[in-house]
C-alpha cells in the first residue's frame, strides 16, 4: 500500500498543495518516492534543513521498484524529484529514465543496511546458511530423492527446518517477510536464494545456458503458508505471536526490537553495525537515493537538502541518521560522496 505523508504530518492537504505552488506553476516542495526503509531518513533530514524557502517534502513510500518506475516516468516538476532505493538502480531502469527524457541523474550513496533473519528470544537460537534458506523458501528445489547425477526440481516438500538441515530445530517453517514486490525481497533473492541455489553445480551452470530458467528456479519464493507476506513494521509483532517463526527484516528494525528479538547467525556471522559496514555479513547492502539533476535548480531548498543529507552531522560517525539506524560510510567515503553531490556529478549508466 502506498503511504503519502508530509514530514511531520499524516495528510497532505489540498490547501498545502495550492499554497506551495510557485507563480509559474512549478512546485516549491520536494517530492520523494521509493523505499519504505529509507523514508524515515529523508523525513529526519527534511525536518532539519535550515532554509527559509524550504518546505518539508512530500514522501510517498511505495517500495524501491515502484518508486523507480514513478521517478523515471518523465522530467520536470510534474514527476518525482528523488527516489529512495534499497538497491542500486538497474540498467533497465536507467534506460527507461533516459528513454523518457529524464536526463542526468545523480546517484547518492547514503550508507549500508543488512537483512536480518530474526526470531523471538524465547525461541531456540538458529545458525543458518544461505543454502538452508534457499531450501526452506524456494518455490521449487532439487528433488531430495534424486541420486547424485539427477537434475530435477520439484515443488518444495520441506515442512520443518529439521527436514532442511538435521542440525536445525524440528519446528514448522513459517517465515514472515516483505511482499514479493518489495525491494527487500529482490535483495534477498539475489543475495540469499541465488547463493543457495548456486551450491548445486547443475543449477549454477544454468545461468550461462538458460538465464531465464535460472532466475525462475533460483529466485522464486514459495507462495504457500511457509512464507507469509507482511509489511515490515508488523513483522516484529507477528514474531511475538508465533514464537517458533522467523522474520526477514532490515537491521534498523531489528535494533528497534532488540529487547525481544534476536538475529540468527548466517554462515557464522551475526548482523551488527560493524559486520554490515564492513560487508562481512552475507546480506549487507548499500543504500542510495537518486536525484534528477535538472530539478535541483527549480525547487527552493533542494540543494540544502542534499547538503544536509551528506553532511557530517547527519551521516558522519556521530550523525543523527546513525542514531535512527543507518549504518554509515567511512569518513573518507562520506567526504567523497559529499563532494560529488555538491557539484551534482552525473552517474554513469549501470553495467
Amino acid at each position: 500500500m502506498n503511504k503519502k505523508y508530509l514530514l511531520g504530518a499524516a495528510i497532505l492537504s489540498a490547501q498545502f498543495i495550492a499554497g506551495a505552488a510557485l507563480a509559474d506553476g512549478a512546485r516549491n516542495y520536494l517530492y520523494i518516492v521509493g523505499s519504505t526503509t529509507l523514508a524515515p531518513f529523508s523525513e529526519e533530514v527534511g525536518s532539519r534543513v535550515k532554509s527559509a524557502k524550504f518546505i518539508r517534502p512530500l514522501l510517498e513510500s511505495n517500495g524501491t521498484g515502484g518508486g523507480l518506475t514513478m521517478f523515471c516516468e518523465g522530467p520536470g516538476t510534474d514527476y518525482a524529484d528523488i527516489v529512495n532505493a534499497s538497491r542500486p538502480m538497474k540498467k533497465s531502469e536507467y534506460a527507461t529514465c533516459q528513454k523518457n527524457g529524464v536526463g542526468d541523474l545523480v546517484e547518492v550513496k547514503i550508507g549500508y543496511d543488512g537483512l536480518a533473519i530474526a526470531s523471538n528470544k524465547k525461541a531456540k537460537p538458529m545458525e543458518l546458511t544461505r543454502k538452508d534458506l534457499y531450501l526452506a523458501l524456494a518455490k521449487q528445489v532439487p528433488d531430495p530423492a534424486c541420486k547424485e547425477d539427477c537434475e530435477k526440481l520439484i515443488p518444495n516438500p520441506y515442512k520443518t527446518w529439521k527436514q532442511v538441515n538435521p542440525n536445525l530445530p524440528d519446528v514448522k517453517i513459517e517465515v514472515f517477510g516483505p511482499p514479493f514486490n518489495s525491494g527487500i525481497v529482490e535483495v534477498f533473492a539475489e543475495a540469499v536464494m541465488e547463493s543457495g541455489c548456486n551450491s548445486y553445480p547443475w543449477l549454477r551452470a544454468m545461468r550461462t545456458t538458460n538465464e531465464k530458467e535460472y532466475n525462475r528456479s533460483c529466485h522464486n519464493i514459495r507462495d504457500d503458508a511457509a512464507y507469509v507476506q507482511e509489511t515490515g513494521d508488523l513483522i516484529p509483532s507477528r514474531l511475538d505471536d508465533s514464537v517458533d517463526s522467523v522474520g526477514i527484516m532490515v537491521y534498523s528494525r531489528l535494533k528497534e526490537n532488540a529487547s525481544h528479538l534476536r538475529a540468527a547467525k548466517l554462515e557464522g556471522v551475526a548482523p551488527s553495525y560493524e559486520t554490515i559496514a564492513a560487508q562481512s555479513y552475507p546480506i549487507s547492502r548499500p543504500q542510495f537515493f537518486y536525484v534528477k539533476k535538472a530539478n535541483v535548480s527549480k525547487i527552493p531548498g533542494f540543494a540544502n537538502f542534499l547538503a544536509e543529507f551528506t553532511s557530517e552531522k547527519a551521516s558522519g560517525p556521530q550523525g543523527y541518521l546513525l542514531a535512527k539506524g543507518l549504518v554509515g560510510m567511512s569518513p573518507q567515503e562520506l567526504k567523497a560522496t559529499a563532494a560529488d553531490v555538491k557539484v551534482l556529478k552525473p552517474m554513469a549508466a549501470p553495467n
